[in-house]
């Protein structure tokens, strides 16, 4: 779900929750079938704030995506700002 969230540009715990209980492409996504229960935002918060503040796999993800739109000479991401590493 937190890529879900990373993607589309969703912050809070709460909307995302609300956003994959509603959209079926979201639920698919995530594994969710209709009558499957979506995880509740402290959940949410706990990983995001715990498991995964240590782990680079977001970056990682995020840096390859880039790089093959580069590769395929998407013009929109010459337009994105370069960070530091």
């Amino acid at each position: 779900m937190l890529i879900v969230g990373y993607s589309f540009g969703i912050r809070s715990e709460r909307r995302l929750c609300e956003e994959v209980h509603l959209n079926l492409a979201y639920r698919w996504f995530c594994r969710l079938g209709l009558e499957d229960a979506v995880t509740g935002p402290f959940d949410i918060l706990e990983e995001r704030h715990g498991r995964f503040r240590e782990s680079d796999a977001f970056r990682q993800v995020f840096e390859s995506v880039v790089e093959r739109c580069m590769k395929e000479d998407w013009s929109a991401v010459k337009a994105l700002p370069s960070t530091p590493a």
